[in-house]
């Protein structure tokens, strides 16, 4: 009776602990198979991230060869046309390089494209270099000097900078300027310059009586051919019509001037001071001796 009991309560243990066993492998079954499940989606997220990750990698390639196939074609050298521009800028045909004549009103001249009724909030500028001086904006002139004046007509789009009596110092570089953001800038150069006279063989020349009195003068450095040139004897004006008779002038014009003064059979009485008078330049003189 007694190893019955102790036999049954053995086959009760085993039990037990073989159920204890069963429940301890499916606990690490499921834990395994959570673990696994775990794995999947960590690597499906992954997966997922790499291939969103690979797509905006390419979209964002793509969007910088698009930038740069644009930056591309805009940077080709093919400059706007006229009628494609829609702000402001200037006519670079305009003249870069003036040369005024020493005590003759000057003029500069900028002209503006497609400035059109703008003039409210843009305006256009005059400004010496060698000081950086502000001379003009707009139509109101910004110096004490009196001898610089800003000139436009409505409805135009010169923008001129006018320079009465230029002095040599007055040479050197403008700038006509647009009130842009940044401003836009159109450079001009001055050269003030003064024609020289020179009478060939000055001061003194001998002629003998009886010769032919020629004599030279040559006008240099003038932006353009003296409008008259005449000559003087003794402070009087010469006549070519006079009873003295052969008494003659021949101008030839052009970068460099020549006047040439002919007086045919020399005689004492025309001995004395010749000058030379340019319109354009100061005289010359020259002291002429016919000798018998």
């Amino acid at each position: 009776m007694t190893m019955t009991k102790t036999y049954i309560v053995c086959i009760l243990w085993v039990a037990v602990l073989l159920d204890m066993s069963d429940t301890v492998n499916g606990s690490q079954r499921e834990a395994s198979k959570q673990q696994q499940q775990q794995q999947q989606s960590q690597s499906q997220s992954q997966s997922q991230q790499q291939q969103s990750f690979q797509q905006t990698t390419a979209k964002d390639a793509a969007g910088q060869v698009n930038m740069l196939a644009s930056s591309s074609s805009s940077r080709g050298g093919v400059e706007p046309t006229d009628a494609a521009r829609t702000g402001p800028y200037f006519d670079l045909s305009a003249s870069k390089n003036v040369t005024a004549l020493l005590g003759k009103t000057a003029y500069l001249n900028c002209r503006v494209k497609n400035l059109g009724n703008k003039t409210m909030l843009l305006q256009v500028s005059w400004v010496r270099h060698r000081d950086i001086h502000l001379l003009t904006v707009g139509r109101y002139t910004y110096t004490s000097d009196q001898r610089f004046r800003a000139i436009h007509h409505p409805h135009t789009e010169d923008w001129s900078l006018q320079i009465k009596y230029p002095q040599h110092r007055d040479s050197g570089i403008y700038e006509c300027q647009i009130s842009t953001t940044p401003h836009m800038s159109h450079f001009v150069h001055l050269n003030v310059i003064e024609p020289s006279t020179e009478i060939i063989g000055a001061p003194d020349l001998y002629i003998e009586s009886g010769s032919t009195i020629n004599l030279t003068c040559v006008v240099k450095d003038s932006p353009e051919p003296p409008a008259y040139i005449f000559w003087n004897h003794n402070n009087v004006i010469i006549s070519y019509d006079s009873p003295r008779g052969g008494v003659s002038v021949i101008t030839e014009k052009g970068d460099t001037t020549t006047s040439f003064l002919l007086i045919q059979s020399a005689r004492p009485s025309d001995s004395g001071q010749y000058t030379c008078n340019p319109s354009n330049a100061k005289s010359k003189s020259v002291t002429v001796h016919v000798l018998n």
